[in-house]
């Protein structure tokens, strides 16, 4: 088992080695609150559009893309200083809770459709899963929403071993990781929000 590991690891492409060291090092920055995050996040879904396409993963190659445009939106929001902004980690509201379904729904169908319809993907229900929960927990994440967490970590239920099944086994490593830190980003924005009601 072990020297199975190894093997598929040292047969990791390089690409997916510096994707997956910039995936862990933004997820940690995200943990403790930094906009910084947002510029290693950009360089890992960069690099991850390029590895997902040439695995077959369609979807999460487009979700990368789409991470491109929240990374950038994200470094915009984040950005701005003032101490009240800093401190505006809340919880999804009735209407964001609206448009996050309708959201889901859309991304879900469309991109379902879509693979099923013009693409080789072996795995189109999956891969639109995984792809529709993220940008939802994305787009949460910009807004600093506390579910965003749990979004997230759903998709990366079921993105570890669909990747996996792909030969991306560094990459649901990184799912893995994900998951963790999502677990722990939870538990810290719950705190800041326990401790914002209590002020």
């Amino acid at each position: 088992m072990h020297q199975s590991l190894t093997q598929q690891f040292t047969q990791t492409s390089l690409l997916e080695w510096l994707a997956f060291a910039f995936g862990v090092l933004q997820v940690v920055l995200a943990l403790y609150n930094k906009t910084i995050n947002f510029y290693a996040g950009l360089i890992s879904v960069i690099l991850y559009t390029w590895v997902f396409y040439h695995a077959g993963l369609f979807a999460e190659s487009l979700l990368n893309a789409y991470y491109i445009v929240i990374s950038i939106a994200g470094i915009i929001v984040w950005s701005q200083r003032n101490k009240k902004y800093e401190l505006a980690i809340s919880r999804t509201g009735h209407q964001t809770k609206i448009y996050s379904t309708l959201l889901f729904i859309a991304s879900f169908g469309l991109l379902f459709w879509v693979l099923k319809t013009y693409t080789s993907s072996t795995v189109p229900m999956q891969d639109s899963l995984v792809t529709a929960l993220a940008w939802v927990g994305s787009y949460l994440m910009v807004q600093r929403k506390i579910e965003n967490w749990v979004i997230l970590n759903i998709s990366n239920i079921i993105a570890i071993p669909l990747q996996y099944s792909k030969g991306l086994e560094l990459t649901a490593l990184l799912t893995v990781i994900y998951f963790i830190v999502a677990v722990l980003g939870y538990l810290r924005w719950r705190k800041i929000l326990m401790a914002k009601a209590l002020s």
